[in-house]
């Protein structure tokens, strides 16, 4: 279970030097290269409510015995090794809906759902406000997750490296995790202080996590997924399992 509690949600604005005009390099630009804007402010979220949150993305043989077919583009043949217990990727938000609404009524209940972006970012960090749930170390990333570094460029079984804090698996890489919120790139700056659930009226939902394919800065703590159409699935995106506390 992952405790009701509050932390400081986002990434700093960095304190950046004026670009130096008899230089050839962008100063400031190379400082803030490695930052995006939709992360900030850094803003103060409490989380109310004690959740549940799964300690790994949901596989392929969960997936299968909800939904009786596997569309993960890594299956056995291409992953390498038996994919069973590979995240289940090339999933669209509609579909995980899809999935969590079958789950909910083969159990009899309407808890599972998924986790909102302050949720899972509050999880991920487990008390960390490095740039990663480990801290600052970026070397560390290869032991805590599979991203572009050390992949091969697909995915991997899920608890394979070393879990946070928390106990949670692969909260950085392997997949994208979708989240239950909408996107908007501006909404921390006028994100409410508690349980936040993002933008009204957006088109798009937001992803969180990193994955296989990407370099280390994209599977930070605060790194933000968008641009995500919710009927539209990725080879590199999955979900992770919330499930709210009666």
């Amino acid at each position: 279970m992952i405790p009701a509690g509050t932390f400081q949600m986002g990434t700093p604005t960095p304190t950046c030097p004026k670009d130096d005009p008899f230089t050839e390099k962008d100063e400031y630009a190379d400082c803030m290269d490695g930052v995006s804007s939709d992360e900030m402010p850094v803003h103060r979220v409490t989380i109310s409510k004690p959740f549940y949150l799964g300690k790994t993305e949901v596989t392929q043989a969960q997936w299968v015995a909800v939904m009786g077919t596997n569309p993960a583009r890594f299956k056995t043949e291409k992953a390498g090794e038996d994919s069973r217990n590979h995240p289940v990727e090339n999933v669209s938000w509609d579909d995980v809906q899809t999935f969590i609404g079958r789950l909910n009524a083969k159990e009899g209940t309407t808890v599972h759902r998924l986790p909102s972006e302050a949720e899972w970012e509050y999880a991920c960090r487990a008390g960390s406000m490095g740039a990663y749930g480990f801290g600052n170390d970026v070397g560390q990333l290869r032991v805590h997750g599979w991203f572009g570094g050390n992949s091969g460029g697909k995915t991997h079984a899920v608890a394979q490296l070393r879990p946070n804090a928390w106990g949670l698996y692969d909260m950085h890489g392997n997949v994208w995790e979708w989240v239950e919120d909408r996107w908007a790139k501006d909404f921390y700056a006028s994100s409410p202080p508690t349980d936040p659930r993002g933008a009204s009226s957006s088109s798009y939902r937001a992803y969180r996590g990193g994955s296989y394919t990407n370099d280390a800065d994209f599977t930070r703590s605060a790194t933000r997924g968008d641009f995500g159409t919710p009927y539209t699935g990725h080879m590199d995106l999955g979900f992770r399992l919330a499930k709210s506390v009666p």
